[in-house]
C-alpha cells in the first residue's frame, strides 16, 4: 500500500511484534496456517471468505493481503468483486435487521 494513512507493514514491524509476544505470535501464525489449509473448504473459497470479511472489518492490510492470496489461489477478479458485494450486502443487512430494535423501542414510547 502506498500513499495511505496506514503505515506500511514491514519486516521490522513483524519482527518487533514477534519479539514483544513470541509465543502468542507463533500461536497466531499456526492458527492462520491451519485455518487457511485445505479442508472441507478449498483454499480459494477460504480466501474469498477472507476478502469479504476483511471488507466488513475494514482492515486495509487484510483486504490487500487476502485479495492477493485469493488471486494466487485461482480466484478471478469477478469472484473477488462478488465476494465484496456479498460482504457489503451482509453489512447493510445488519443495519436493516437491527431496525427491529429501533421499531420495538418506538412502540414502547407510545
Amino acid at each position: 500500500m502506498t500513499d495511505t494513512i496506514y503505515p506500511r507493514a514491514t519486516r521490522e514491524i513483524g519482527e518487533r511484534r514477534r519479539q514483544l509476544a513470541p509465543q502468542i505470535d507463533r500461536a497466531f501464525d499456526e492458527c492462520s496456517k491451519q485455518v487457511f489449509a485445505p479442508g472441507a473448504l478449498p483454499e480459494k473459497t477460504k480466501q474469498l471468505i477472507a476478502v469479504a470479511v476483511a471488507h466488513v472489518t475494514q482492515c486495509p492490510y487484510c483486504i490487500s493481503g487476502h485479495t492477493k492470496l485469493a488471486h494466487r489461489k485461482g480466484a478471478t477478479d469477478e469472484e473477488i468483486m462478488e465476494a465484496i458485494w456479498v460482504a457489503a450486502e451482509m453489512r447493510a443487512g445488519g443495519a436493516f435487521a437491527h431496525s427491529t430494535v429501533a421499531l420495538h423501542t418506538l412502540d414502547t414510547l407510545r
